[in-house]
């Protein structure tokens, strides 16, 4: 097993390292990425599917022929679909989210990437994310991986995570600094 064993922990990350194993000694990782995104952004855009995903209510037998409907009908198979079957008979699913977050860090470390968490109140252009990669780059050395997730309440500005550092910069924290202040004053 690779070294990418080591770096990560937990059932969802121990799939994921498994995955990124298999799919390294078969010479396969941008296809499996390739899949596992799509299945991610599937993931994303279904309500149903995400509660299929998530609910113990469903038996594996029933999760398991739903997802290889989905996967079927997305023309997710090899590697990714057999993982994915493999995860639901194991009763799994649950923690396909976490497996997904695992991999893509995996995927990371293997390019030499650092994955920054990016919180912002609408989602980036391609012209503001490659900007924000340079940015980040320029201050950690190395290329940036860039993951959104959007939160209308941060209301501005955005909260950037890599490894142990954070930056706050969202208006949110502003007023709440300022309200504060406020407070102190009178």
């Amino acid at each position: 097993m690779a070294q990418s064993a080591n770096l990560v922990s937990g059932v969802a990350e121990r799939y994921a390292s498994s995955l990124f194993d298999l799919a390294l000694a078969e010479k396969k990782l941008p296809a499996v990425e390739k899949d596992l995104k799509r299945f991610g952004e599937l993931l994303a855009g279904s309500d149903d599917l995400t509660r299929l995903v998530a609910s113990p209510a469903f038996s594996a037998s029933e999760q398991l022929a739903a997802v290889s409907a989905v996967l079927k009908k997305a023309k997710i198979a090899g590697l990714v679909g057999n993982f994915i079957q493999v995860v639901t008979e194991n009763r799994r699913l649950f923690v396909v989210p976490s497996m997904l977050r695992g991999f893509d860090e995996l995927m990371a470390i293997h390019r030499g990437e650092v994955t920054a968490d990016v919180t912002v109140s609408q989602a980036l252009s391609a012209k503001q994310t490659k900007e924000l990669k340079a940015a980040l780059k320029s201050v950690v050395g190395k290329d940036v991986a860039i993951n959104a997730t959007v939160d209308p309440s941060v209301i501005g500005g955005m909260i950037v995570k890599i490894g142990s550092r954070q930056i706050d910069t969202t208006l949110k924290t502003k007023l709440s600094s300022l309200k504060l202040a406020l407070k102190e004053v009178g």
